[in-house]
């Protein structure tokens, strides 16, 4: 989420009139987009701003602001500690940094504009997109839930949905500028419509982006237990564009755990949901958030967080130690974990995962995958030359290429696995085939070089690619807050 409001933030400021800095020059502008989940994102801010402070009183014209969701919960404060910075924003108001850093200008003093409601959903702002054939697409923002280590709802408001005309508007156009996978957000995308009042609002619109032509792969994130219900896995299953592949935060396998973080479901209802993805796909890649060392958190209940690890077989954890938020009510809560049990619980974990991800990636060595190939320079590692791309599942591939082959970002190509490790696979064989698609063009264009238009492919009604169905396997983050 916020790099799709970076992107909105380098739009906002290209239309204003800026261009970027080249990276051997400095910048008359620097914004510092940033995110309040975990208390390390405080101190990387401040220690970032005290670095810059001597650079901005040798470029007296330079101006620095700070937003997201920091900014939020900081307000004054951010001023108060780094009073050279000169604009700081909020969560609802990034459409008026343009404003506030010509305010700042003219007025020689620093602007602090925190709106308590949202002025402008973001996808309705400018954008200069990062990838050519990738994009994120806001479904909603906001959070209705009140996990008690979660400070986000306080910050980023209630949810609040667009309207699904909007966002397949928004995707279509995309699709047309080149871009042939994209990534629906929100804080919590399977409530999507509680606003308006559909309950299957997010499985329909799974559905309608599959019949959009040309659009080839659909991503989301992040959906919530509580609301993943029947109809959204017959979705993913029935629509051959939108992938394989799920992150649901699990947070804790401990349903006291689970029920002390207000997470309104427990260890049974969540493997319920993994067996029945399982079962509608087996090929899919599941992957999760955990928090190790809630407060409260005993032995036993770590075990049970095990436990899920191991029946679910995840291809990819993202592992947190917990970290106390101020304003929120685990802050305050009694028997917080002491940091040598937490860190010590934590390395146990990671171990079991990376294990874990490593028989499962081990297990498609010599299985063949379409992968989209990556923006990247390609790397030289001994006798090969390789490029990267992501599988329908979202598991990263290194692949050979040869002297004569240039497959360019967006470009589909198909490889054989040759080497599994943990967080990654390698096929050192070969491309076996390579399709060129208008998401290469669109790349090229950007380049600036000549564009022959591919003819663009219609997946509409084709399996799934990736993992043959007659041999299904199972398989080995962000949270989401």
């Amino acid at each position: 989420m916020n790099v799709h409001d970076s992107e909105r933030l380098s739009g906002l400021l290209e239309d204003a009139g800026y261009a970027r800095a080249a990276e051997d020059t400095a910048a008359d502008i620097v914004v510092f987009n940033t995110c309040a989940v975990r208390e390390n994102a405080d101190n990387r801010l401040y220690g970032n701003l005290g670095h810059l402070r001597p650079v901005k009183d040798a470029n007296p014209g330079m101006q620095i602001a700070v937003g997201g969701c920091l900014a939020q919960k900081d307000r004054g404060e951010i001023v108060r500690r780094a009073p050279w910075v000169d604009v700081v924003f909020g969560t609802h108001n990034i459409g008026s940094l343009p404003t506030l850093l010509e305010r700042a200008r003219v007025q020689r003093e620093a602007q602090v504009e925190i709106a308590e409601a949202l002025e402008h959903f973001p996808s309705t702002l400018p954008s200069r997109r990062e990838s050519a054939y990738a994009a994120w697409v806001s479904i909603s923002v906001g959070c209705n839930n009140t996990c008690t280590f979660c400070i986000v709802p306080a910050l980023r408001g209630k949810e609040k949905d667009r309207r699904p005309g909007d966002v397949l508007a928004e995707v279509r156009a995309l699709v047309e500028e080149g871009v042939t996978e994209v990534t629906l957000l929100g804080q919590n995308v399977n409530a999507y419509g509680s606003e308006f009042g559909d309950r299957q609002a997010f499985s329909k619109l799974l559905r309608a982006c599959g019949e959009i032509e040309g659009l080839e792969r659909v991503r989301f994130t992040s959906p919530h237990p509580r609301d993943f219900t029947d109809d959204v896995i017959e979705a993913m299953a029935q629509t051959p564009n939108v992938m394989p592949q799920l992150h649901m935060p699990l947070q804790s396998g401990s349903s006291k755990v689970l029920k002390d973080m207000r997470r309104s479901y427990r260890q049974e209802r969540f493997l319920g949901i993994v067996e029945k993805v399982r079962a509608a796909m087996p090929q899919a890649a599941i992957t999760t958030d955990i928090i190790v060392g809630f407060p409260g958190e005993t032995e036993e209940d770590f075990e049970q967080t095990l436990h899920v690890v191991r029946e679910s077989r995840f291809a990819m954890a993202f592992t947190f130690q917990y970290s106390k938020r101020p304003g929120t009510p685990a802050a305050t809560m009694d028997d917080q974990v002491p940091p040598e049990v937490v860190k010590e619980r934590y390395q146990r974990l990671v171990a079991l995962q990376d294990q874990i991800s490593w028989e499962e990636n081990q297990k498609l060595i010599g299985r063949e995958v379409e992968l989209m190939v990556s923006e990247g320079e390609g790397k030289k590692d001994g006798e090969h030359r390789r490029l990267s791309g992501r599988a329908p599942d979202n598991r990263l591939v290194h692949f050979a290429v040869g002297d004569s082959e240039e497959p360019r970002p967006g470009d589909m190509v198909t490889v054989e696995v040759t080497y599994a490790a943990p967080h990654h696979l390698v096929a050192d064989s070969g491309i076996r085939n390579l399709r060129r698609t208008r998401a290469g063009d669109a790349w090229d264009a950007r380049q600036g070089k000549p564009v022959q238009v591919s003819k663009p492919d219609v997946l509409l009604g084709m399996p799934k690619i990736g993992v043959p169905e007659e041999q299904p396997a199972p398989v080995g983050g962000c949270c989401d807050a």
